[in-house]
């Protein structure tokens, strides 16, 4: 048995309940093996064994009051991944499906997609099992500042930075911050990003996972001596990532068809692509009912009750941008069958491991890890201007996102085709952004 399957099977074996977890452990592991196998360092000091451990895993309860004086009671985490070349570094997500298995897949992913990005910042993620949606703003702080309570004696800038994921936008963060700021005594605005402009935060920082995205994607259509003119593009979800790629999709002559919802998808055959609908992507957020069907009774479009992006419309671009596994086997399928040319994950892990396969050995295929990190590309440039005491202008930081993209994209390029598997996205990335975090461990020793 090679020593890449003993590992994979020593997790199986170790925590058979965290199915997202193992999913990405496998296929990180598995895209590794030939890299692996040739430099027996990696086995002397158990590299793989450790860089599949989280340094820390935080867990705590979160009890607050709802608008009835009645006790809630929460659960909350922070999985501190991999502090190698930085801080931990990663979202908190606020969602009813969080649970250990969930976070410690996205900090593990996020381990990877912070080394892609040259910035000097580790693997996190965190959360809780609350939900947002329906909730009052008062409840909403108060949550917020429950949780800071507990979290804040496991964070700062040089330690562990939070930031924005799933049902934590900037509203949420400054209630965080702001907590954080009254227990601490001390401004220190590199403990958390995705904050406000007026208190720390960078200009482009909500538009950046799904800017970079799209810069992602048009170096790989630069690959086939294309650009985004008269593409079709579908996009699930509506939040920052949909909405950011959206934009910016637009504006380089695609045209986005699709958005989605947990009630279903629309069609709009004008395409998403004015300010006007852009803007109402952001009410439609803001509104906490969590239905793309007001899309299509504001725009009068079609609305497909239930039904995916992927098994509505023939595109030449399909880009999940909302939860993990959301496109699977049978939609990678409809893909191809209608002539798609490139599936981008915005999401993370937004194709089961039998739809990416399928794609990745038929289409081009960019995995989340390369292709969504541009949300935490300006994380980290958001902790250098807090660091520096500067603030950047717009076309500054879109100047430096969009080198971030590119130099990502060229990485993969460049560890796939030293593997011996050219244009392959998703071995290209695992092995660029496991080499730096190897290396870096391996430099310092058995801790």
């Amino acid at each position: 048995m090679s020593y890449v399957q003993s590992v994979i099977e020593s997790l199986q074996a170790r925590y058979p309940w965290e199915k997202e977890f193992l999913q990405a452990a496998t296929e990180v592991l598995e895209s590794l093996e030939d890299f692996v196998e040739r430099d027996p360092r990696y086995k002397k000091a158990k590299i793989l064994e450790r860089i599949t451990e989280p340094e820390r895993s935080v867990t705590f309860r979160v009890s607050w009051l709802d608008d009835k004086g009645e006790v809630q009671v929460n659960r909350g985490y922070r999985i501190q991944f991999n502090s190698a070349i930085g801080p931990y570094k990663g979202g908190l997500r606020f969602h009813p499906a969080v649970t250990v298995s969930m976070l410690k897949f996205l900090a593990f992913e996020q381990i990877f997609k912070n080394a892609l990005t040259t910035l000097p910042m580790g693997g996190g993620k965190g959360g809780s099992d609350f939900n947002p949606a329906g909730k009052s703003e008062n409840e909403i702080m108060r949550f917020c500042q429950a949780f800071m309570t507990e979290l804040y004696r496991h964070i700062g800038g040089q330690v562990d930075v939070p930031a924005g994921d799933v049902g934590v936008g900037g509203r949420e963060i400054g209630y965080l911050y702001g907590q954080f700021r009254r227990i601490t005594n001390a401004f220190d605005a590199a403990t958390l990003t995705g904050k406000g402009l007026t208190f720390g935060g960078s200009i482009l920082r909500p538009e950046a996972t799904g800017f970079g995205l799209i810069y992602f994607v048009e170096e790989m259509l630069k690959t086939k001596g294309e650009s985004f003119q008269g593409k079709k593009v579908g996009l699930s979800g509506f939040g920052n990532v949909a909405w950011g790629a959206a934009q910016k999709a637009s504006q380089m002559g695609a045209k986005v068809l699709t958005l989605s919802g947990p009630d279903g998808c629309i069609v709009d055959p004008d395409g998403v692509g004015s300010p006007e609908k852009w803007n109402f992507m952001l009410e439609m957020r803001a509104s906490g009912r969590d239905t793309v069907k007001d899309y299509a009774d504001k725009f009068k479009v079609k609305f497909h009750a239930g039904a995916r992006p992927w098994d509505v419309v023939a595109l030449d671009i399909a880009l999940p941008c909302a939860f993990q596994n959301e496109l699977n086997e049978t939609n990678a399928k409809n893909l191809l069958k209608n002539g798609c040319k490139i599936v981008a994950e915005g999401s993370n892990m937004g194709c089961t491991a039998e739809a990416a396969h399928l794609l990745n050995s038929n289409i081009m295929y960019g995995p989340g890890k390369a292709c969504n990190a541009g949300g935490v590309a300006v994380s980290g440039l958001e902790m250098s201007q807090n660091s520096e005491r500067l603030a950047w202008s717009a076309e500054e930081v879109d100047s430096k996102l969009r080198w971030i993209m590119k130099n990502i994209h060229a990485q993969c390029l460049e560890a796939a085709e030293l593997a011996g598997n050219p244009g392959n996205y998703a071995k290209g990335a695992n092995i660029a952004g496991f080499r730096k975090v190897a290396e870096a461990m391996l430099s310092q020793g058995i801790i």
